[in-house]
């Protein structure tokens, strides 16, 4: 029995081997069509992978979406970091540029200011209740700086030097309210019109330019500068343009409404200025 057996398996095993060498043989021979289990074959697998594969590309493209937004995430960050640093930058930028114009005006005006002595300064005081009256500066008697000194920026004066301390001045602005606030001035013309800065009319922001003799023949828009007869003043500072001229309540002289070529509410830098004859005097005596 075991003897039949065992020949039995022998048997199987080459009909086996032979079937598969058959098809083998059948399957490397050139067909033009699939037989029908072959075919049934490769549809099943295709449907299988068809089944598998659309999950799986489901799943890998959802992590994938995750780690795109991810990526993005973090890139917008970095982005956002950029143009934060971008706009700081941009800003210090213009700052400087303003700055550099700034200096740059107060450059030019020092150089041509050929009538006295240029001390620069910064603003580094206001009163908000006296906005409009005065000033402190950074500069005092330490650095050659005495009351009554005028005081102008690029665009034209601002005020006089009101009290010095050794390292600090105030400055009184030309629209403070003070009625010592004088200024010995001319309008600018074929025949210059002379007459003193009293007072400021805070609703037209204009200063007064009075003692105008009555026959005097006055244009608006004609400049008006410090005449240097009041002996505090240089000659020549620039005060601003007329606006306006009426006849005072008397109808003796004339008043002009001055406009005044500086701004007196945003003021950084200033120039504290000395008359140069002043300055010889005191050398000689010395």
């Amino acid at each position: 029995m075991p003897k039949f057996f065992l020949n039995k398996r022998l048997i199987i095993l080459l009909v086996s081997i032979m079937v598969l060498v058959a098809l083998i043989g059948f399957s490397l021979k050139e067909r033009n069509e699939l037989t029908w289990m072959e075919k049934f074959a490769k549809d099943t697998v295709v449907f299988m992978q068809s089944i598998v594969h659309k999950p799986a590309q489901l799943v890998a493209g959802f992590f994938e979406n995750v780690n795109d937004l991810r990526h993005t995430y973090e890139e917008n960050k970095q982005l956002k970091a950029h143009l934060e640093q971008y706009v700081l930058l941009q800003s210090e930028v213009e700052s400087l540029k303003k700055e550099n114009e700034r200096l740059r005006e107060l450059l030019d005006k020092k150089e041509s200011l050929r009538d006295f002595v240029a001390i620069q300064a910064t603003v580094i005081g206001r009163n908000p209740d006296r906005w409009e009256e005065t000033l402190i500066v950074n500069k005092g008697s330490q650095h050659g700086v005495k009351k009554d000194m005028a005081v102008i920026t690029p665009q034209g004066i601002i005020g006089k030097v009101r009290s010095v301390s050794p390292f600090s001045a105030t400055v009184q602005l030309l629209s403070a309210n003070d009625r010592q606030n004088r200024i010995s001035a001319f309008i600018q013309g074929d025949e210059n019109v002379f007459g003193l800065i009293e007072g400021y009319d805070e609703e037209r922001e204009a200063l007064l330019l009075k003692r105008i003799p009555y026959d005097a023949k006055i244009n608006k828009g004609q400049r008006v500068f410090t005449s240097g007869l009041g002996g505090i003043f240089p000659k020549g500072l620039f005060i601003g343009e007329v606006e306006e001229v009426v006849a005072d309540e008397y109808g003796l002289t004339q008043i002009a409404y001055i406009k005044p070529a500086a701004n007196f509410y945003d003021i950084d830098d200033v120039i504290i200025v000395k008359r140069k004859i002043e300055m010889s005097q005191e050398e000689e005596g010395q």
